[in-house]
């Protein structure tokens, strides 16, 4: 003859047993999370308008990169402030790693930062790869009679007012030139920054002979090459496809002086930091997809044809070069007011 159980101790086994399901889904919960990340479409945030090289770059890294997490990676155009609403928007959104910060990435939010008051810092991004940095190239119009840059710094500063650069505004084009005047001891007064919004529109105006000399990005020059003298590479070594332009500080030496090198435009990928944080297995994926793509001979051979950067420096290179960057033009940030 069967006894009931008591309901003590039938609220006690059944108790237990609820126990064991949670902590069976507690231990399984995170791994699962992890192993079926991505399970939807990532988002590549750009910060600038379609058709640029920051949107031209990242939209066929979108289409390699979809391919290793197994997801589309859909790229979004979030223009506005110099990049800045793009990278707000980011860091609004939920931290599962699903929307992320794909741009020119420097020295846009140094800049934010520093002389726009963004809301975020540094610290916010969790950096992922420097995939295309550019070097400024300090070039003349064919016509001017400078071959090197002390003869050039030497002419603005015995003639104010007479000579004029093209830059594009925040650019580390402008940061450059009001750092080689600090140095040269000329008042910023004797120079006429022109600036223009975008690097086509400077380069056509040293091009035609608007301006006399220009500090943009290397890349992307070659069509004005005909009508440009390279006199400086803002680099600390020669630059291929740009082996006349000689290093900035070794042109510089002369003089007795020489500048910090700020990198030109870097474009890569960030995440927000929040979520490297709550979810590293998935950064972990992320990055390790992001340097596999890397060795992709077919994207490497579309980058190289399309004359786009193919770099992997990976997180910790990455965060190393946006710090010192961003600690440069902290350190003058009065050059720009």
């Amino acid at each position: 003859m069967s006894h009931p159980i008591p309901v003590s101790r039938r609220l006690a086994l059944w108790g237990a047993s609820c126990a064991f399901v949670i902590s069976a889904m507690t231990v399984q919960a995170p791994a699962i999370a992890a192993d079926d990340w991505p399970s939807q479409p990532v988002n590549f945030v750009v910060g600038f308008g379609v058709g640029g090289s920051a949107d031209r770059v990242i939209r066929l890294l979108a289409q390699y990169l979809g391919e290793e997490l197994k997801q589309p990676v859909v790229v979004v155009n979030r223009p506005g402030a110099g990049g800045q609403l793009a990278a707000t928007y980011v860091l609004a959104q939920r931290e599962e790693g699903y929307t992320m910060l794909a741009s020119s990435i420097s020295p846009y939010l140094a800049n934010s930062i520093v002389h726009t008051n963004a809301t975020y810092s540094l610290d916010d991004f969790a950096f992922v790869n420097a995939q295309w940095s550019d070097y400024d190239l300090i070039a003349v119009h064919k016509d001017q009679p400078f071959k090197t840059l002390p003869e050039l710094l030497e002419s603005i500063k015995a003639n104010p007012g007479k000579h004029s650069v093209s830059v594009v505004p925040s650019s580390a084009g402008q940061i450059t030139t009001h750092l080689l005047l600090e140095a040269a001891g000329i008042p910023i007064k004797n120079l006429n920054i022109v600036t223009y919004e975008s690097g086509g529109q400077a380069r056509s105006a040293v091009a035609g002979g608007q301006v006399d000399f220009t500090i943009l990005a290397a890349e992307g020059s070659d069509g004005i090459r005909d009508m440009i003298r390279p006199i400086a590479i803002v680099r600390d070594q020669p630059l291929e496809n740009w082996e006349e332009a000689t290093p900035v500080n070794e042109a510089l030496k002369p003089m007795g002086i020489e500048i910090p090198l700020l990198d030109g435009s870097i474009r890569g990928v960030a995440t927000s930091a929040a979520f490297k944080q709550k979810y590293p297995e998935r950064f972990d994926k992320l990055v390790a997809a992001y340097e596999r793509t890397m060795k992709n001979e077919k994207f490497l051979k579309q980058l190289n044809s399309m004359q786009m950067g193919a770099d992997w420096l990976g997180p910790e290179k990455t965060t190393e070069i946006m710090q010192r960057n961003f600690d440069i033009i902290n350190k003058y940030r009065t050059l720009l007011n």
